[in-house]
């Protein structure tokens, strides 16, 4: 018998904990050879979250919650699960319900068989035209600079071992890419697909914005891949020696032919492109300069406010029970 930790971040999520939950349940059913805990981190929502997910818990045992002192991101959200997990195997899931829980079962059959990793990674995605365009170049770009074994599409759904987790927890980044992280440690992959459905209406608002997507993709660059500093460094040579023919040219038709150079305009041209160039390259400069100085702080990547624990807490697959939490601060190790 194993215990197997789901991890769910919440923010905004009022709506549709209820439905979740009993998916999970239905997952569980299917696997009455193994004990499940649910770990529901409240990521700082302001909305009834937290008092449905306390409504929940007095009616499922299996229910642990877990609420930070602020909105610290999602990554943030599953370190802090993470961290607090039990299991021999742990999976992390969304919980607008975009991704099946019922694919759940067929992850845990790929571990049972001995992978380590398991993603459930997006074949199609039903999202407005240009959210899928952008995700789509997205992931192509990361594949191609970063790490070339992230499927096409992505992933956010997944299943790692024991193993997999202690080492995530062990890593102390604070702007990290949860995703890429897991496929840098070198453990072989299953990926496991499916065609990831739009956000019902009646579940709100993603909360997902431009804002956040940004960060994501700089943090998912800047994290495991060298290359907008030395595409920086290249544009900087080459804007270099393009300034240095333009101005041999100017030269040489002043001097040797004599050929008074007039354009006001065309010179504005060139220096403001000249400029923006340059403040691009401090920009991608700044974005990894400003991560070094976070790493440097050494702040915690998110602060427990409150563990609620179920009445009775379940030994854990080795039969050792763990005592109950009630407040904690997810610090650096």
């Amino acid at each position: 018998m194993s215990l197997v930790s789901i991890v769910v971040p919440v923010y905004q999520n009022a709506a549709s904990l209820a439905d979740l939950l009993h998916e999970l349940q239905a997952v569980a059913a299917r696997n009455r050879k193994d004990t499940f805990e649910f770990i529901f981190v409240d990521d700082g929502s302001r909305d009834d979250s937290f008092a449905v997910l306390q409504a929940l818990a007095r009616q499922e045992p299996r229910m642990r919650i877990v609420r930070l002192s602020r909105n610290f991101g999602s990554a943030a959200a599953v370190m802090a699960g993470l961290s607090l997990a039990r299991g021999d195997c742990l999976a992390d899931i969304s919980a607008d319900l975009q991704d099946p829980p019922a694919l759940l079962h067929d992850m845990l059959r790929e571990w049972r068989a001995g992978s380590k990793l398991v993603l459930a990674a997006r074949r199609q995605r039903d999202d407005p035209f240009l959210t899928s365009l952008l995700a789509d170049a997205f992931y192509s770009l990361f594949r191609r600079f970063a790490i070339a074994s992230m499927p096409r599409r992505g992933f956010d759904f997944w299943l790692i071992d024991r193993q997999v987790a202690d080492l995530i927890n062990n890593i102390q980044e604070s702007n990290t890419y949860l995703s890429g992280l897991l496929l840098w440690l070198g453990f072989e992959p299953t990926v496991l697909y499916f065609d990831r459905q739009a956000r019902p209406q009646k579940y709100g608002q993603s909360m997902w914005t431009l804002r956040k997507k940004i960060k994501y993709f700089i943090d998912s660059f800047v994290a495991f891949s060298h290359f907008p500093v030395r595409l920086a460094t290249n544009l900087g040579i080459l804007f270099s020696l393009l300034g240095l023919a333009y101005a041999s040219f100017i030269v040489y038709r002043q001097l040797a032919l004599g050929i008074e150079v007039a354009g006001w305009s065309s010179l504005m041209v060139v220096a403001l492109l000249a400029a923006g160039i340059q403040l691009l390259i401090l920009g991608v400069l700044g974005e990894y300069l400003w991560r070094s100085l976070d790493e440097t702080r050494r702040r915690p990547r998110f602060v427990i406010d409150q563990v609620i624990e179920p009445p009775s807490v379940p030994p854990t697959s080795q039969g050792e029970a763990e005592p109950p939490r009630s407040v904690g601060v997810g610090a650096r190790r």
